[in-house]
């Protein structure tokens, strides 16, 4: 498509702009560039716990059913209703334009008529109350006298009930990182949500076998200031809930929120962030990102003193009167949509201003058409667009239609006729927030480090009690019990391995599978060399997981019987590597049935010395092929599959380096 010369180049607009602010990757930031911005970071953790039954219900827990594995269907729509105050919450309001069908598949094994909001909930699962409360005292809050159920509304469908029932369980503690504390506010026990499967259009549809399992969400006050610290935080809280051995670990078992601003922008929450590695990525590019709407918000009400004045306009456009030849737009005509051009006075080099790496503001209205409209992208383009689909000759017709002027922006968006209402407010809508800077709202994670507009972020009010269930007294001396037993803190854990001298790059993975507590009794009671056992944990068997698959469940105990079965029959600890992957994939193998399957021969340490003499000699005749230097190295390659598990590799070597010539 031959394009004019323009004066305006988008694209070299989201350059000047992402320079203008200061933008930095993470690789690149330093602290100073984090104060510059004034980064400030807290986190919602939420973690499974592992009991038999879910929390309010006895419906079995952690059991999961494939998509279209269920038993029926039920059918819900969101209405908002008015609060005591003659007031709707804007969450409700959001969720209601968007005219969503909710769908919920329901497996009669694992949902009862409470989880589809038919019964009361039944009492409170006593086994996962103590097991919250354990965690709290670990993190060292004061657990209440009494626990309150409540109700927090949920209004995304993933709750059938619309709200989601919770409790505190402990308030105001701390936990410990390398250089400073970070506050918490508190931990509560609440219900899971549905998992949902698809969000599509107008139909959103979701699972209910999650629906209703125990969680808990420990909540830390904004004290992070980098983006590593807030990953730091979040593995320190996972690795403590982990380290109870009563909580569930997997896939979606642990999910965190993120809650990021900048100064003077606002609280954001990049909700359900899978994995604590994206963590980094995500907060530094959420900082910037408000960085960047706060320039936006001051170049518009340079322009715009009085941005209550400001007013957009659009008209209709007939797709036959232009020649668009981008596909999505052919699409859109051939399925009868509506086309709509807006104008928007002022706001020139707005929607092509940068906001996240490869992303530019016209982006959060494409995002909230897809959310709140409904109508699925590509579903817009504009006069700023990075890549260009409307020809020069087609956006000038545009502007006369809209009677725009030098310094306006135009969008052009398009989808089905019952959706235009919609999308209208909600783009004049994102327009006019564009004079205050950062909406409060949630997003959602991409592992690349971006985020998108999930939905508009509730308000503070949305908690109320739930009289379906009377308080909950907790009594000091069972309090003192539970106290009394907790396990070891995670800090001390940490600092144990490093006094162990085992390598700090297995910490992640030891601390991520609550190893440390088989390592200790491996070292403690088999009097294993705890550098080996920490590196054979942290490097050997996370390999092992990550290229191996098992034919039965894994119990990591067997790694304690392997090594107890090699002291008990004078086998070295070097066999342990080779047996691993056997056993990790054939776990109701037993030991000497792995040996035979990795060829393993019992030899006598003579045997095995005796052949060193032969190997000195067999080197000096190929010398000229080999350097000197090399020999002890060739004469060990010659012999430690033989050796391994029948003599110490490093005696072995000690023996080879006397006996040379």
């Amino acid at each position: 498509m031959n394009k004019a010369k323009k004066d305006f180049d988008p694209k070299r607009n989201y350059e000047e702009t992402r320079k203008a602010i200061g933008y930095v990757t993470r690789k690149q930031a330093t602290q100073a560039d984090y104060d510059r911005i004034g980064f400030k970071s807290g986190l919602e953790v939420h973690q499974q716990l592992k009991t038999a039954e879910k929390l309010f219900c006895h419906c079995p827990s952690g059991i999961y059913h494939d998509h279209d594995d269920y038993d029926a269907e039920l059918i819900r729509h969101m209405r908002p209703t008015l609060s005591e105050l003659g007031e709707y919450d804007g969450t409700a309001l959001m969720e209601f334009k968007t005219r969503k069908e909710i769908v919920y598949r329901v497996k009669n094994e694992t949902t009862c008529t409470y989880e589809v909001d038919d019964t009361p909930p039944f009492p409170v699962n006593k086994e996962a109350l103590e097991i919250s409360i354990v965690i709290s005292l670990l993190s060292r809050l004061n657990i209440v006298g009494e626990v309150h159920v409540t109700r927090k509304q949920y209004l995304d469908g993933s709750i059938p009930t619309g709200f989601q029932r919770t409790a505190i369980i402990g308030v105001e503690g701390d936990i410990p990182l390398r250089h400073k504390k970070v506050r918490l506010i508190q931990l509560s026990l609440e219900e899971d949500s549905c998992r949902e499967i698809s969000d599509v259009g107008h139909t959103r549809v979701f699972k209910t076998d999650r629906l209703g399992m125990p969680l808990i969400e420990t909540v830390t006050y904004p004290d992070m200031v980098n983006p590593e610290e807030v990953k730091e935080a979040c593995d320190y809280i996972r690795f403590l809930n982990r380290s109870t051995g009563m909580v569930r670990i997997g896939s979606g078992a642990g999910r965190q929120d993120v809650n990021v601003s900048c100064e003077g922008g606002t609280r954001v929450e990049i909700k359900g962030v899978s994995h604590t590695r994206w963590i980094p990525e995500l907060t530094h590019n959420e900082s910037f990102r408000q960085y960047a709407l706060l320039r936006i918000r001051s170049m518009l009400n340079e322009r715009i003193p009085e941005p209550k004045e400001w007013e957009m306009n659009y008209e209709r456009l007939d797709f036959h009167n232009f020649s668009f030849e981008y596909a999505p737009m052919k699409f859109a005509a051939n399925s009868n949509y509506t086309f709509m051009a807006m104008n928007l006075p002022q706001f020139k080099g707005v929607l092509s201003h940068f906001t996240q790496p490869c992303k530019t503001f016209a982006d959060d209205f494409t995002d909230r058409l897809k959310v709140i409209a409904c109508i699925e992208k590509p579903n817009m383009t504009s006069s700023e667009a990075l890549e260009a689909v409307i020809s020069d000759h087609d956006m000038e017709k545009i502007k006369k239609l809209l009677g725009a002027g030098e310094d306006d922006a135009q969008i052009i968006f398009w989808g089905p006729e019952d959706d235009m209402k919609t999308a209208l407010e909600t783009i004049e809508e994102r327009a006019r927030m564009a004079f205050e800077g950062v909406p409060r709202e949630t997003r959602k994670s991409f592992e690349d480090g971006t985020t998108v507009f999930e939905r508009v972020l509730p308000g503070a009010d949305r908690m109320y009690p739930d009289t379906d269930t009377a308080p909950i007294p907790l009594d000091k001396h069972y309090i003192e019990e539970l106290r009394n037993d907790l396990p070891q803190d995670v800090i001390d854990r940490y600092h144990q391995l490093k006094k162990w001298n085992v390598p700090e790059d297995t910490y992640t993975y030891i601390f991520k599978r609550n190893h440390y507590p088989l390592i200790e009794k491996i070292i403690n009671e088999l009097k294993f060399d705890p550098i080996f056992t920490g590196t054979f944990f942290g490097h050997r068997l996370k390999y092992v997981e990550g290229h191996y698959t098992p034919s039965a469940e894994f119990d990591y105990s067997l790694i304690y019987d392997l090594f107890k079965f090699l002291k008990d029959n004078k086998l070295e600890k070097e066999l342990a590597a080779k047996m691993l992957p056997v056993i990790y994939e054939h776990p109701k193998m037993d030991f000497d049935s792995v040996l035979n399957t990795i060829n393993f021969k019992r030899l006598s340490r003579d045997e095995i010395i005796s052949k060193i003499p032969f190997l000195h000699q067999k080197f000096d005749s190929i010398r000229h092929s080999e350097k000197p230097e090399n020999e002890t190295a060739w004469i060990m390659g010659q012999l430690r599959r033989t050796a391994t598990g029948n003599i110490p590799l490093n005696e072995l070597h000690t023996l080879i380096e006397e006996q040379k010539s």
